[in-house]
């Protein structure tokens, strides 16, 4: 198989992956799209160097996460900052019992923090493990457990104060 069907096939099995990322961040229709151009891009740039040491969607994220932070740190000197969408929540609470006002909640919540808090949620929501956020991440596995205590007091704080 070429590179190229190897690489569009990789993109269409790890779509989910690409717009929950772009979602969370960009939640405006033309932003999402600009996003998901600019990872989709990247992607593409870096696969030829994907050596299968991990895998395919933890390189997926990693590089799409980059691609976002830096973009949205660009944005952000321009003055263009976007809050969390609740799109990808609506992904994740399938199957739970959470009440739409528990996912609001959560929702504002999330959009509250910095990018690479909002990053270390996502990503744990989505079932990682401490040592696969820090690969994603570029950081320590001991920082990533750190910020993840450190989260959980600082969301359960919030919402205690915003809705108790």
């Amino acid at each position: 198989m070429s590179l190229e069907k190897d690489f569009i096939i990789t993109i269409q099995h790890h779509s989910g992956i690409i717009n929950s990322i772009c979602g969370n961040y960009f939640p405006k229709s033309d932003d999402f799209k600009d996003a998901r151009q600019d990872v989709i891009l990247q992607l593409w740039r870096s696969f030829p160097t994907f050596r299968g040491g991990s895998k395919i969607s933890t390189w997926i994220y990693k590089v799409a996460l980059n691609t976002i932070l830096a973009k949205r740190k660009k944005d952000y000197k321009l003055g263009a900052n976007e809050p969390i969408s609740q799109a990808h929540l609506d992904q994740i609470s399938s199957g739970a019992d959470l009440t739409m006002d528990d996912i609001q909640e959560f929702s504002w919540l999330i959009s509250k923090l910095d990018d690479c808090d909002k990053a270390i949620v996502m990503l744990l929501m989505e079932g990682y493990l401490n040592k696969e956020i820090a690969v994603i991440l570029d950081l320590t596995a001991t920082s990533i457990s750190t910020r993840v205590n450190r989260l959980k007091h600082k969301l359960k704080n919030r919402y205690l104060n915003e809705y108790h």
